[in-house]
């Protein structure tokens, strides 16, 4: 499988992540077919184009949290969007009992 295959197969995962529902980096792997392969999905998630409509806010790191630098603007944004859709945070995780697709 080449790696557009593979981006493609991400991206189609994390854009079937329901609103109020939050996945990990991890998950996203698993369920595209590539356990272990966490990382990657971060780093296609990294190089979105920018206005891109996949709903990269859903997806989070296998504690909980925003992977983003705590406080950064881009952390507030991702928080923002999640508790938009109704997901409520406990300091600064989400509770993935309640919330994890």
């Amino acid at each position: 499988m080449d790696t557009a295959e593979l981006k493609t197969q991400i991206l189609q995962v994390i854009g079937a992540i329901p609103a109020g529902r939050v996945s990990t980096y991890g998950d996203v792997a698993r369920r595209a077919g590539l356990p272990n392969h966490a990382r990657y999905v971060g780093t296609v998630l990294k190089n979105l184009p920018t206005g891109s409509r996949i709903p990269w806010h859903r997806v989070i790191n296998g504690r909980g949290e925003i992977a983003f630098p705590l406080g950064s603007d881009k952390w507030h944004q991702q928080q923002s969007r999640l508790q938009r859709e109704g997901i409520c945070f406990q300091g600064e995780r989400v509770p993935l009992r309640r919330y994890r697709w």
